[in-house]
């Protein structure tokens, strides 16, 4: 609940720091005192939106600060731990208005944007007037309170969680089909393209070894031919060694005649021969090192033509036509592989369905059920609201083909004001009054269900007198047996019934100056029964006023 707010330099409110108890707390005070600042106040620290004509004259910015206590459990903790908020102790929200227009707020003095601290304000108080009352003017709304009332708020949050996986697993489907119809359109080209490049069979560095293979053969057929030319010179029929041995014998013979004459030309003759002996066998040998058979180039040239071909084809590189090979082989598995997955996920999708459709069918039984016991509910409030005449009806449409996060009915409140006219959606048939009472007689109706742990009324009593304003006092009472209430009353009933009672006066600033300013004070109890004189008689308080003040008070003491 709400236990503090402190208000600092907000329109007429300089300084203000009121606490608040459980129960039921009345704001009472003459039009124009300020009971419209506070709660303004209160919904800029909730997230409400920012207005710098809100911070007093002359100031350059104003602050609002709510303290709530609630359970460790309650959803606005549970949203704020999920944001990275740290949530011991009481929640605290603080919003700092600059008169230029901008905000900063906080939670538990820690930065959050407002639309964080929107969404956890409006888990801790709602704020209800003639003409604010979010319960009925957002239909999704309905569809909240009517399962909060009939007690399937978690069978509803398991059909939103059904709902979500089934989706997913239809986008799953969805992404894994337009995958797999792809993949079957490339199917006849990646088997033909898998069947010829397992025919080519490239191995890694073969278009090397065979362009290394090719130049050597290449080269060695050009100087295949000087080299036989040098090996028939020395070894065919014009080799000058038979001439060169013929004449080293000769001379060899002519040496015994003339010695020392010959004997050093001799030598070298046979040297030379040796020489020539030794170069005709390397000859030889380079000759048979240049053979090689014409159609080993040939089958070399056509491998490495078929190796490149296919490179074009495929805009890869040689070497890179293995590993598209191995690709390819493997697109092919997993399609095979896909389109069995396919099937997996078409089982899956199917049984989402058949999972949240039980589960959403369920749901909506219980709420077409829900339904008439919440408009019996609120129908057996109406009488005493001087609604006797009025009929409320919670209307549940469903259509299993619109299927969405919350099950597939549609929920609205509808209301017949009077006999013999057409029932229809409760914001456009009801008065401002009327809709308040209506209101207040689903508040009670739902007590701590589907409500925030502090209610605040603004007004609600507006134009009503005597038994209904009673009524609506008896029902705040009630009310506040399981929620904080807080209300904005002109009614003496209802402020009778307050177990605290804050009035708010407006009178100068006692700074010197001439300027005015909001104060709220708690009432004691020996000081009610004035105010409501006041209530009851207006400005002039007279002692039967007092008389009837007293009254309340005792008869709901």
């Amino acid at each position: 609940m709400l236990i503090q707010l402190s208000i600092r330099d907000i329109v007429l409110i300089e300084r203000l720091d009121l606490s608040f108890e459980s129960g039921l707390s009345v704001l009472t005070g003459e039009t124009g005192a300020g009971k419209s600042i506070l709660l303004d106040s209160l919904s800029l620290a909730l997230g409400g939106r920012g207005d710098g004509g809100l911070v007093r004259h002359g100031l350059d910015k104003g602050q609002v600060t709510a303290v709530f206590d609630v359970a460790g459990n309650h959803r606005a903790r549970v949203l704020l731990r999920e944001n990275g908020i740290d949530d011991d102790g009481d929640l605290i929200f603080r919003r700092v208005q600059s008169a230029d227009g901008r905000t900063k707020a906080s939670i538990n003095d820690q930065p959050v944007s407002v639309q964080l601290m929107r969404q956890a304000g409006q888990m801790l108080v709602e704020i209800h007037g003639q003409h604010d009352d979010r319960a009925l003017v957002d239909i999704a709304a309905h569809r909240t309170l009517l399962d909060a009332f009939t007690g399937v708020t978690d069978e509803a949050t398991a059909v939103s969680e059904l709902y979500r996986s089934w989706r997913d697993a239809e986008r799953a489907l969805k992404t894994h089909k337009a995958r797999v119809e792809a993949a079957q359109r490339e199917a006849d080209y990646l088997r033909s393209s898998v069947e010829e490049l397992e025919t080519l069979s490239p191995r890694d560095g073969e278009e090397d070894e065979l362009a290394e293979e090719r130049a050597r053969m290449q080269k060695s057929e050009r100087i295949a031919g000087d080299i036989a030319e040098a090996s028939e010179f020395l070894n065919g029929s014009a080799s000058p060694v038979p001439l060169l041995s013929s004449m080293m014998r000769r001379l060899e013979r002519k040496s015994h005649e003339a010695p020392g004459l010959l004997e050093d030309t001799v030598q070298l003759l046979d040297q030379a021969l040796d020489l020539l002996s030794n170069a005709q066998m390397e000859v030889e040998a380079a000759l048979r090192k240049t053979e090689f058979d014409p159609r080993q180039l040939e089958r070399v040239e056509e491998r490495l033509f078929a190796l490149r071909a296919a490179g074009r084809k495929y805009s890869v590189a040689v070497a890179d036509l293995p590993a598209l090979a191995e690709k390819m082989v493997a697109d092919l598995a997993e399609l095979d592989a896909g389109e069995e997955r396919l099937g997996q996920l078409q089982k899956v999708s199917e049984a989402a369905k058949l999972a949240y459709d039980a589960a959403a069918l369920a749901l909506s039984a219980k709420r077409h059920h829900g339904a008439d016991a919440l408009a019996d509910a609120v129908m057996a409030e109406l009488p005493a609201l001087k609604l006797e005449r009025a009929r409320f009806m919670v209307t549940v449409s469903t259509d299993p083909e619109n299927a969405a996060a919350e099950g597939i009915d549609t929920v609205e409140f509808h209301v017949q004001t009077n006999p013999g006219t057409r029932p229809g959606p409760i914001m456009k048939v009801a008065s401002g009054g009327e809709l308040s009472r209506f209101l207040l007689a689903l508040k009670v109706a739902l007590a701590d269900r589907g409500s925030a742990p502090t209610l605040v009324f603004d007004e609600i009593d507006t134009g009503v007198g005597g038994a209904v304003a009673d009524a609506i006092g008896q029902r705040l009472k009630r009310l506040s047996d399981r929620v904080q209430v807080l209300s904005v009353t002109h009614a003496p009933q209802v402020a009778a019934r307050a177990s605290t009672h804050l009035l708010i006066s407006k009178g100068p600033a006692g700074d010197g100056s001439d300027k005015i300013a909001t104060r709220v004070a708690t009432m004691a109890p020996e000081h009610r029964a004035e105010e409501i004189a006041r209530m009851l008689s207006g400005a002039s308080v007279t002692d039967e006023a007092r008389a009837a003040a007293a009254r309340l008070l005792a008869g709901n003491g």
